[in-house]
């Protein structure tokens, strides 16, 4: 993913790295659609302008975030997987698994919902 390949350099842990590299070539691999594209030092995708998902990390994990709707939709589940969350993200320790299944649901999501929207985020005007 040569759009992520700077903000990844720039990662200095390798392990954090590498799994970031990962869950963004899986995104990448999973929804071909998808536009990958580095906005507010963070790693996201996005389809036909309007945002779907973004990443971040940070010393203690990864973070996801799916848009306030996303993390409405899908807390149960997060909650069920056992990652921490808040109203605008979910924070998947480096050392824990990543539950593809929830992450390739919200993308889903988020993509069907907002297939019609023109704006970045949900609710602009």
């Amino acid at each position: 993913m040569e759009a992520f390949a700077e903000y990844l350099m720039q990662m200095k842990v390798p392990q954090h790295r590498a799994r970031m590299a990962e869950v963004l070539e899986w995104v990448g691999r999973t929804f071909p659609g998808l536009e990958p594209r580095v906005a507010w030092n963070q790693p996201m995708f996005t389809d036909h302008g309007t945002f779907i998902i973004g990443f971040s990390a940070s010393a203690g994990h990864l973070a996801v975030s799916p848009e306030r709707a996303g993390m409405e939709r899908f807390s149960r589940e997060i909650a069920r997987a056992g990652y921490a969350q808040s109203k605008m993200l979910f924070r998947i320790p480096w050392e824990r698994d990543v539950d593809y299944t929830l992450l390739r649901r919200m993308i889903a999501f988020n993509r069907a919902e907002k297939a019609h929207c023109k704006t970045f985020w949900r609710g602009k005007a």
